[in-house]
């Protein structure tokens, strides 16, 4: 494995199994679950800080939240793409 600064680099590569139909899918899945993981962290430690039940309150915030956001990245995805169309210029 190679070294960067001292540690070794960390190897993610893994053989694609997904078809290319359920990409803008599997984007949605994985966009959605960090931002809401990473939203919920942050607005469950400014509520608590590092409380005992900061990890349970903070699971119990991130499940639904996800529930929210996935369906709704889908649903404006589309519309964000047709709006950036009118913003960026073309190359």
């Amino acid at each position: 494995m190679e070294l960067i600064f001292g540690f070794e680099r960390l190897d993610f590569s893994m053989t694609p199994f997904l078809p290319k139909k359920f990409e803008m899918v599997a984007f949605g899945f994985l966009l959605s679950a960090f931002m809401s993981f990473l939203i919920t962290g942050v607005a469950t430690f400014l509520t608590l800080g590092l409380s005992p039940e900061f990890i349970v309150k903070w699971m119990g915030a991130w499940l639904p939240s996800w529930a929210v956001a996935f369906p709704t990245v889908l649903v404006v995805a589309p519309f964000v793409r047709r709006l950036l169309k009118h913003i960026v210029k073309p190359v």
